[in-house]
């Protein structure tokens, strides 16, 4: 068995991120038929999707940022100011973006992350569903990864 010796670096590069990120979308695209058959289609990148709610004075009451990807939607980000909770707004936001991305961009799914105190009842009120937990994610906090089937 011949051994080998490496030299570890912990330096941020952005040039061997590129890298790596090329050489394991290649290897993926290897292994997996679906992948494989997704390179070159309008369906391999990532698209974003994004839903804002203006007050009166132009200033934003709320908004989701998200974006979809071959036939998912992924909300990254659901805020609604304090002084507009309790008005269904979240509620708006996010159909809103669900409805986008079924009806335009033909996603059949939908997935997010929350963490335990802001709004996992939230979504499981709107038909999602609790598919992974992680405790102590960061330490005291539970988050929670739920998705939901469009249409």
């Amino acid at each position: 068995m011949v051994s080998r010796m490496f030299r570890l670096e912990t330096e941020v590069d952005k040039s061997r991120q590129d890298l790596l990120r090329r050489r394991l979308r290649d290897t993926n695209t290897a292994a997996s038929p679906v992948l494989r058959a997704l390179r070159g289609t309008p369906g391999e990148r990532e698209h974003p999707l994004q839903v804002w709610a203006l007050d009166d004075s132009g200033a934003v009451a709320g908004g989701l940022v998200g974006h979809t990807w071959t036939t998912w939607l992924h909300v990254t980000y659901l805020w609604v100011d304090e002084r507009h909770r309790g008005a269904r707004l979240g509620s708006h936001l996010l159909a809103a973006a669900e409805r986008l991305a079924h009806d335009e961009r033909g996603c059949t799914a939908a997935r997010l992350e929350t963490w335990d105190f802001q709004a996992p009842e939230f979504y499981r009120k709107r038909g999602y569903d609790v598919v992974c937990v992680i405790p102590d994610y960061p330490p005291g906090i539970t988050e929670y990864t739920l998705t939901k089937r469009l249409g």
